[in-house]
């Protein structure tokens, strides 16, 4: 498949949003999708994600790294397995979790960027309102 660069341009969003496949998927496919991103939607979840980007641990780790309860735990550890994000290993008596798609981890650095640029972009704005307003005062 030959590689083409996609410029965007404000007079060819509508162009980008259809180039990224996204638009073909049909309403079950959708539905997977935000499926996977509810599981991903959960605060604890996404602290046992990152506990999780060193490498595979046991339940008592995890509790350890996030200061989350057993319980807690073990009902998110279910939930993310059974999504495909984590995988379970037995070792012994100890089973350990690990990450099954490292690409989640480009998946959250791409949204914190997006975040970041956000922000900065918000402090931008609320810079401007301050000199709007001390030169009015």
């Amino acid at each position: 498949m030959p590689n083409r660069t996609v410029t965007k341009t404000k007079t060819n969003k509508a162009n980008s949003v259809s180039d990224c496949g996204i638009s073909q998927l049909s309403p079950v496919a959708l539905t997977l999708m935000a499926d996977f991103f509810k599981v991903l939607s959960e605060v604890s979840r996404l602290q046992i994600v990152c506990c999780l980007k060193a490498g595979a641990k046991n339940v008592t780790e995890i509790i350890e790294e996030t200061g989350l309860g057993q319980a807690n735990v073990s009902k998110h550890l279910k939930i993310l397995n059974q999504a495909g994000i984590v995988s379970r290993e037995q070792q012994g008596v100890c089973v350990y979790y690990k990450i099954a798609n490292p690409f989640l981890f480009e998946l959250c650095d791409l949204v914190c960027d997006t975040l970041s640029m956000q922000v900065e972009q918000q402090s931008q704005q609320l810079q401007e309102l301050a000199v709007l307003r001390q030169g009015r005062g």
